[in-house]
């Protein structure tokens, strides 16, 4: 994002605090408020991860004011969230709202976790204030989970329901798992926990709604979408439920990064056939390019392999080296899936297998360059 548009010193303390959040904070609707030159911008939308969700915060400075600290507007459902009124706000957040200093780049960060500690004990405040003996009782048996935060939901237009994200705890490291891995931040997976709040005339409690959630970095490794929840069986609580799940995520995760040497011996069983890749993924093997060649028709075989390696197989795409579209692109296949395939088979006839495929094939895509150079 560009800053020059905000003053020096609020441009200084934004670009500290999305580059040094620990959560993965944007800004949006960026806007001025400046009655004598509104092309200074000065004020703006932050959109803070919360409860694997989003909350939503006007900051809002003044630039013809610029020694003076931001003001916040906190979201139309927290209009009970008051902060800078509580006994006991944080000391940190205390200290920066009353010793502001404008030059300080490092001041709008520490607000923010200041205030995003604080809306933290406001909605476990306000979920431990719900009347629900269920969901009373669910709270007291994961009260002491680290990092667990809740959020109470509610509109015109749908019941009111307690949202619950636990951080799922497993005895290793994600990253630590993986040779060269590429992650900054530690993987974490998440349980997603949502119950309807009854009413005292309502029926027993259904199950609650339950969802794994995890960063998006993960997805090249493992895909919680994948995975079957354990059953929620009637009059089970959370901290039953949760060492079970931990242990299937535990095995499955360890599968997938046994997956990745699967995908990499593949690979190398390809290269008796094909030669060495052009470019080939390292760390989670997902893809591989190889220069083919049918007579003297020279084309790139991309491959793309799921995490789900060897049960489903890897897609290929078919790309000229010598045939361009109208766009003055290389002419490309749709992604292949279908040809011999089993699973079962050792890896090297996997690899024969499929180069008898694009042996065949090959005389088919030639044909297809052919009548695309043609219609160009």
């Amino acid at each position: 994002m560009a800053f020059e548009a905000f003053p020096p010193l609020i441009a200084a303390q934004l670009h500290y605090l999305l580059n040094h959040s620990p959560d993965s904070i944007k800004i949006e609707n960026v806007r001025s408020g400046n009655r004598f030159n509104p092309r200074i911008l000065d004020r703006f939308t932050l959109v803070i991860p919360y409860c694997l969700d989003t909350i939503k915060w006007d900051v809002i400075y003044n630039s013809e004011y610029p020694a003076a600290p931001p003001d916040f507007i906190f979201g139309p459902d927290d209009e009970d969230f008051m902060p800078c009124s509580s006994s006991t706000v944080d000391s940190l957040l205390d200290k920066a709202l009353s010793e502001w200093n404008n030059q300080d780049s490092t001041l709008l960060l520490v607000l923010i976790q200041g205030l995003r500690d604080q809306y933290v004990a406001y909605q476990r405040k306000r979920v431990g204030q719900v009347d629900d003996d269920r969901v009373k009782f669910e709270i007291s048996t994961v009260i002491t989970r680290k990092g667990i935060e809740m959020q109470m939901t509610s509109g015109a237009d749908k019941p009111e329901e307690v949202k619950f994200a636990v951080p799922l705890v497993m005895d290793m490291s994600i990253n630590k798992l993986l040779v060269g891995c590429p992650w900054k931040n530690e993987q974490k997976i998440y349980l997603q926990v949502v119950y309807p709040i009854l009413r005292k005339y309502e029926s027993a409690p259904s199950s609650p709604r339950l969802k794994l959630v995890s960063s998006s970095d993960l997805k090249a490794l493992f895909s919680v979408e994948d995975v079957k929840l354990p059953p929620w069986m009637d009059g089970m609580c959370l901290a039953e439920y949760l060492p079970h799940l931990e242990e299937t995520l535990e095995r499955q995760i360890l599968e997938a990064v046994s997956a990745i040497a699967l995908r990499r011996s593949f690979v190398e069983a390809l290269t008796l056939f094909l030669g060495r890749p052009l470019e080939a993924d390292p760390t989670f093997c997902r893809k591989a390019s190889f220069l083919a060649a049918s007579g003297p028709f020279p084309f790139v075989v991309h491959f793309f392999f799921p995490t789900q390696f060897p049960k489903q197989q890897p897609a290929l795409m078919l790309q000229s080296c010598q045939h361009l579209n109208q766009l003055s692109e290389p002419v490309k296949l749709n992604l292949l899936t279908d040809y011999p395939w089993s699973p079962r088979w050792e890896v090297g006839r996997m690899a024969e297998r499929l180069c008898d495929f694009l042996t065949d094939e090959a005389v088919n895509f030639k044909k297809y360059c052919n009548e695309a150079l043609l219609q160009h």
